[in-house]
Parts: structure tokens; C-alpha cells; sequence
């Protein structure tokens, strides 16, 4: 497909000490599609990038940076295939993947605290260091590395509510909570730069995307193809992802036929925190020209007051913390509009509306030039490196790094393998059946 990014990069094969011309190992490859730099103009401006294993005859790893669209569908936009996880491999995907892919200003980039990741992303003349690109760490991985010094659920949640408090008011709250605790779980957060890991302080630039979790679910839509050799993995990227444009295209072509004009998502949440709990909204406008409002809540049956919170719709920020955050009016806004006469929906940020989600998928791939069509190729045969490949007898060796994450469920109980019951395994299971003996 005309307009495709496809790098290869090599290394040389010695015979006999001598560099064999007509041959070359495979070492990377990083590729995109013309489709996928066109939708993500039109995503959130985040981008997800992780890692993961390849299960074939020749061992590597996959990089993936995943894109989300305004309706919460997964993209993933760019590929590598390399050796492993390292901070060279993180360096060369993090530059063509900015070269070639997302070359907008204030990109958010999250992902875990791999050093590969952080090096590559703080190098002078990488591009993606404020302000032209900010990063901010998955909190799943925050919370686990958390949980390896201070044991117990308590601590762990103590630290997901400092993390997801939207105000700072709210911060303070659970974080002197925690200092209460204990204040060695202050000073390890206070370790951490506050805007890479706090929602209260990312600027808005997270969309309330606080973890790397879609891209753990992008097997969803490029399942199996973690087993395959190199150029049918590259095939099926094509493929899959040649079927998904289709599918959310006349999806979103649909919806917007039918006079949708945004994205269930955002209007879901917001008629549901303008509803919950019958809330009473008390609206006094003190700007008419910059739009700065108070809204005093209330309960609606006692009269006993919830709070007050300062709108400015110019500014898009509420007290609560939600309008700045996630982009669309919160219920308090909503009520200023409907105080001022004005389109909550103007309020909404363009990535939820649904023309921005068809100009996603709106650009379709190509049916695929068949191979005997192909022009001639006169240049070195590109082997695989036989140091990659696997041992052949025995079980894989396990290369990952266990920890908290990985850990089962204490709670629990244990189960047979055969019947599923609890109190025996599968060596005692009565459902087994005796051996048969010697004599038989």
C-alpha cells in the first residue's frame, strides 16, 4: 500500500570470519500503515506503548503503541519486531514512531517505569520531551512496585485514591490519610514526579486514562499472532486491522447517519452525573463576559449543603475536577449552561463527537498486491539469526519478571483439575479411578 513506513534493519553473517554479501540476519523491523497515521490524527492526543513476547520458533518481542478513538475503541497505530525489551530497541521504535506517526505537539505517551523507556524518552533530540511530548506512568505497574514495600490492600488502595483524586483538595485528603498511616508511604510517592503519576496535576492531557490496560487487551484484535514468522505476522497486522476499519467505519458511518451527533460514552456519563441522586443545583453567575459561575449543591429532600463549586466555562474547569479532566461538561457545568441558556454541548471536547470517530476509520486499506506481481528483488537473502531461535526439547524457559501482578488470589480455594470440587487435587481425585494393577 502506497505510503506504507516499513524499516528494516539488518545485521552481517561471517563465514569463516569473512562477511557473507549475499546474505543478512534479520535484527528489527518497525512498520505503520497509512490508515493508521491518518486515524490517529483524529484519537485522543495519548498513545499507549508496551511490549510483548513472541511465542514462536525464534524468540523476540513486539512493540505496540496503541491509540484510543473519542468512542474508547483501541487502535493500534505502529509496530516493531525486535530482539527485546532494551533501550536501544525503545529508542529506535520511540523515533521512527515519532517521525512517522505522531508528530503532533503535546502527545502524552503512558507507559510502565521500564529504564529501556525512560532513557529513550528523555534523550536530548528524541522529541518527546516537554513541551513537545509528556509522559505519565501506568498506575497499575505505580501500585504494584508500591505494594512491594508496604504490604497489605489497604495500602495499596490508599495510594489508588491518592492517585485518582481529580482535585487537590482531594489529594491532600488521602494523602494526609496516608501520612497518618504511614509516612514512609509519603516519602517513597514523593519519590515519583507528581504530573507522571497524579490526575490532579496532568494538566488534563490523561482523558482520565490512568493505566496501559488497552494495550493489554489489544489481543482483542491481533490474537494469535504472537506464534507466527515474521512475514505472516506482518501479514495478519494488515489484515486484522484491514477488517477492523471496516467494521467501526460503517459503525460510526451509522451512528451518524442516524443523527447522532456524540459518542455514547461522553453522554452516558454525563446524563448519569447529572441524575445521580437527584441533586439540587443552586447556579449564580458573577461574569457574564468570561463566564465564571458558583454552583451551590444541595440535598434535595433536607436542604443540607454538598458543597460549592466555582464553573468557568470560558476555561472549561470546575472545582469538582471532572470538566478538566475528562474533557466534557460534569453536572455542575451542565447546569450553568442551562442557567445561561447556552449548548452544553459546545462544552464537549471534538474527540467524543461522532463525525471525529468516522474521520478515524474514514481512510481504508488496500486489497494487497499478490506476490507473484511483485517486482523483482536483487538484493541480499534476510535469514533469521539462529542465536534467536528457541531450544527445541524441554519446556520454554520463562523470561518474565513475576511480581505483584502476578500473584493468585489467597481467597480463593483451591480445585481439582478433573471434577472442579474443592478439598482434594487432581492426584487424589475420586473420579480418577484406581491404575490398573501389575497382574492385569
Amino acid at each position: 500500500m502506497d505510503g506504507s513506513v516499513a524499516l528494516l534493519k539488518t545485521s552481517p553473517v561471517r563465514v569463516g570470519g569473512e562477511v557473507d554479501e549475499s546474505t543478512e540476519y534479520f535484527h528489527r523491523l518497525f512498520w505503520t500503515f497509512p490508515p493508521c497515521v491518518e486515524a490517529f490524527k483524529h484519537c485522543k492526543p495519548l498513545i499507549n506503548i508496551d511490549g510483548t513476547h513472541l511465542y514462536g520458533k525464534y524468540g523476540g518481542t513486539l512493540l505496540l503503541a496503541i491509540a484510543q478513538d473519542g468512542n474508547s475503541n483501541i487502535l493500534p497505530v505502529a509496530f516493531a519486531l525486535v530482539e527485546g525489551e532494551n533501550a536501544e530497541s525503545w529508542a529506535v521504535f520511540l523515533s521512527h514512531l515519532r517521525q512517522h506517526v505522531t508528530p503532533q505537539e503535546r502527545i502524552l505517551v503512558i507507559s510502565d517505569r521500564h529504564n529501556g523507556i525512560k532513557a529513550a524518552l528523555e534523550a536530548p533530540d528524541s522529541g518527546w520531551k516537554p513541551p513537545h511530548a509528556y509522559r505519565a506512568y501506568c498506575i497499575r505497574h505505580v501500585a504494584a512496585n508500591f505494594a512491594l514495600n508496604f504490604k497489605g490492600q489497604d495500602a495499596r488502595r490508599m495510594l489508588v485514591n491518592v492517585v485518582y483524586a481529580k482535585t487537590e483538595a482531594e489529594f491532600d485528603y488521602w494523602f494526609d490519610i496516608m501520612r497518618t498511616e504511614n509516612l514512609a508511604m509519603c516519602d517513597w510517592a514523593n519519590w515519583l514526579e507528581y504530573d507522571k503519576w497524579t490526575q490532579h496535576q496532568d494538566g488534563g492531557r490523561r482523558f482520565g486514562h490512568m493505566t496501559t490496560n488497552i494495550s493489554e487487551y489489544v489481543n482483542s484484535v491481533l490474537k494469535g499472532t504472537q506464534n507466527l514468522p515474521v512475514t505472516a505476522l506482518v501479514k495478519s497486522t494488515y489484515g486484522r486491522l484491514s477488517e477492523l476499519f471496516v467494521v467501526r467505519g460503517q459503525t460510526a458511518e451509522a451512528q451518524l447517519g442516524s443523527g447522532q451527533r456524540f459518542c455514547q460514552v461522553a453522554l452516558v456519563k454525563v446524563i448519569e452525573r447529572n441524575l445521580k441522586d437527584a441533586r439540587c443545583l443552586t447556579v449564580t453567575l458573577f461574569d457574564r463576559h468570561q463566564s465564571e459561575h458558583t454552583v451551590a449543591e444541595t440535598t434535595p429532600t433536607e436542604n443540607f449543603s454538598l458543597g460549592t463549586y466555582r464553573v468557568s466555562l470560558r476555561d472549561h474547569t470546575c472545582d469538582c475536577g471532572y470538566f478538566q479532566a475528562l474533557h466534557y461538561p460534569c453536572c455542575h457545568a451542565i447546569a450553568c449552561c442551562a442557567q445561561s441558556r447556552l449548548d452544553w454541548a459546545m462544552y464537549v471536547h471534538e474527540v467524543y463527537t461522532m463525525s471525529n470517530v468516522f474521520n478515524v476509520y474514514r481512510m481504508g486499506f488496500l486489497p494487497p498486491i499478490p506476490e507473484g506481481l511483485w517486482p523483482p528483488y536483487a538484493g541480499p537473502t534476510i535469514i533469521l539469526d539462529p542465536n534467536m531461535r528457541r531450544a527445541r526439547e524441554g519446556r520454554p524457559r520463562s523470561t518474565r519478571i513475576h511480581n505483584t501482578m502476578d500473584e493468585a488470589d489467597t481467597g480463593r480455594p483451591k480445585r481439582c483439575g478433573l471434577c472442579r470440587q474443592i478439598e482434594h487435587t487432581r492426584r487424589t481425585c475420586p473420579q480418577r479411578g484406581s491404575a490398573p494393577s501389575a497382574e492385569a
